[in-house]
């Protein structure tokens, strides 16, 4: 009889809840768990089943999926009173999603291997959209062994996995590299829109025309929908990038490597978070500028 792999997805959110659908299309027996009960049902309405606790989520796991927001909340599910690492059996893989310090995903590597578990560095990227596809790119280093065990969960949940190195510590180095720029990018697009807003131009045929020339980025091409709809649902938040940027600047300092278009889009990124829009889409550095300069963009005048 062959044995049905069991994935834990720790962390459903908009991300993880995407990739526990996609490990359930699969085939893989999943467990959740999420201190959100929405997710929770979502979960279960799919077919997964929803859990308690971290760690019963991971009991008799052979994968478990880490997709929480940042170190101190991945320290917690792998290590804490409910913790996955003393649920899991030796040779099971735990899949490590948040964007960490290098140094961090180390570290961790060093306790969960100590533990006899495999551990790999797998921080993702590709929104919720490509989460709930299966298509996720996942910047990935660890033991061949560790690659190995997670294979099954990986050729489900991404599209393209880049093996990157066999320490941990490598995937979440060229995670960084990538925020630095994601954030640049959504700060300076954001910039352009309110920008042009200012120019007393036509948003709509600003993107229309920006995204069939050079200026173009992705982040201009997927963020800017957001603010021309005047709808800032997190697909990620503002308080995201006023970490990972954080994450970016403190290596920086470190290092003594200067990094002054990293400190500018951070700086607009916690003022945005500053002005009671964290929890918002990352979009929202438009709102920030367009008030400032007493602009009003779509959705704008519906704000208390």
């Amino acid at each position: 009889m062959v044995h049905q792999l069991t994935v834990a997805v720790v962390g459903l959110g908009s991300m993880g809840l995407g990739m526990a659908r996609s490990a359930l299309r699969a085939g893989f027996t999943v467990r959740g768990f999420d201190i959100n009960p929405n997710a929770l049902h979502a979960l279960e309405t799919d077919g997964g089943v929803a859990t308690t606790a971290p760690r019963d989520a991971a009991d008799g796991a052979d994968i478990a999926v880490v997709v929480v927001v940042n170190a101190a909340q991945t320290e917690a599910v792998l290590f804490g009173d409910n913790g996955i690492v003393s649920s899991m059996r030796p040779g099971s893989v735990i899949i490590s999603c948040a964007t960490i310090s290098p140094s961090e995903a180390k570290d961790f590597a060093l306790r969960v291997e100590a533990a006899g578990l495999l551990y790999l560095d797998g921080p993702i990227s590709g929104g919720s959209k490509k989460a709930a596809l299966g298509e996720l790119t996942f910047m990935a280093s660890g033991s061949p062994h560790a690659f190995t065990a997670a294979r099954p969960a990986l050729d489900a949940m991404a599209g393209t996995v880049y093996e990157l190195g066999d320490k941990p510590g490598i995937g979440s180095s060229f995670k960084i590299v990538n925020q630095l720029l994601a954030g640049v990018h959504i700060a300076a697009a954001c910039e352009a829109i309110t920008f042009a807003k200012s120019l007393d131009l036509d948003i709509s045929r600003v993107f229309d025309v920006i995204t069939k020339s050079a200026g173009n980025s992705w982040m201009f091409e997927n963020r800017i929908p957001h603010v021309l709809a005047g709808d800032y649902t997190p697909h990620s938040a503002v308080s995201i990038f006023t970490k990972d940027l954080g994450i970016v600047s403190e290596i920086g300092r470190k290092q003594k490597f200067p990094l002054p278009i990293t400190a500018a889009a951070l700086q607009l990124f916690i003022m945005t978070e500053a002005a009671g829009m964290g929890r918002d889409d990352d979009s929202s550095v438009a709102r920030l500028l367009a008030k400032i300069a007493g602009l009003e963009l779509p959705g704008m005048s519906e704000e208390i």
